[in-house]
């Protein structure tokens, strides 16, 4: 931490936001970085697709709680370095009048805020160095100037989550959240398993937790523990790329276990 309580990058080793970075072909990472995600595309050639397949769930769950549900209220907490589109700009291309607020506690990501914060005219966006495992998000002032808590509110959690392992409490973590949100709001989730590829899994595990990133993986019962108590839209706890795809594929042999290798649960629950 800086004098002026802006946190500083470390680039000793290497962080989770900046290795996604680097799976999306992006470039804001270091050195550090790059070879602890080289070392994870050795155990884990598939990482590229589930950074890209988690991306792109969080454009089409966006798109449908704007589009289908008129939700006008977003925050998305672990954020990541900005790609675009990023939520705000799927958001406000269905509704210019939606509002994002983003939180995240990496330097990285607060060295790139500004791009986060430019909203279409009739919307609004905000960013929040915050850490779900420490932070009351919900209570930031900069967060209740541009959210209504008492209108319906997405809360997105993408690819987070395993990053909390159970010592840090994420089930209360999430219900603390939700108990907060108005009756119609929803929850947007996906999260890592080895479900479908233990081996490779688990040595994506070992390589993040050895960097000093704690990683827990769970499964398909795990995830759905999240939604307790909220009403799942179809197609419910679902591997990532089978949650309503913008054009129907079908794919067999090869491709179908690529895509099944991705090894990411996504779902959307809706809370009453």
């Amino acid at each position: 931490m800086t004098t002026s309580g802006k946190p500083e990058i470390d680039t000793s080793r290497p962080h989770s936001a900046r290795m996604y970075d680097y799976y999306l072909g992006g470039k804001d990472w270091y050195p550090v970085d790059e070879e602890a995600a080289e070392r994870v595309l050795q155990v884990c050639p598939q990482i590229r697709r589930t950074a890209e397949t988690n991306r792109s769930f969080m454009h089409r769950a966006t798109r449908t709680l704007a589009a289908d549900h008129g939700v006008r209220q977003f925050v998305d907490i672990g954020t990541g370095i900005p790609t675009s589109p990023n939520l705000h700009q799927v958001a406000q291309k269905v509704a210019p009048d939606a509002r994002v607020v983003y939180a995240d506690h990496d330097a990285t990501v607060l060295e790139y805020a500004h791009v986060l914060m430019r909203s279409s005219a009739e919307g609004r966006t905000a960013y929040i160095n915050a850490d779900v495992r420490e932070d009351d998000i919900l209570d930031s002032p900069r967060l209740r100037e541009v959210i209504d808590l008492d209108k319906p509110v997405a809360l997105s959690l993408v690819a987070l989550l395993h990053f909390v392992p159970d010592d840090r409490k994420p089930y209360e973590i999430v219900s603390g959240l939700l108990d907060r949100l108005a009756s119609g709001s929803f929850l947007v989730l996906s999260h890592c398993t080895a479900d479908f590829d233990a081996p490779a899994w688990q040595g994506v595990k070992k390589i993040y937790d050895a960097g000093g990133t704690a990683v827990q993986l769970r499964s398909k019962q795990e995830v759905e523990r999240f939604f307790d108590g909220l009403e799942l839209l179809d197609p419910q706890v679902t591997a990532a790329h089978d949650w309503r795809p913008d054009e129907p594929v079908e794919v067999t042999g090869e491709e179908a276990e690529l895509l099944r290798s991705a090894a990411l649960y996504a779902a959307v629950g809706r809370k009453p």
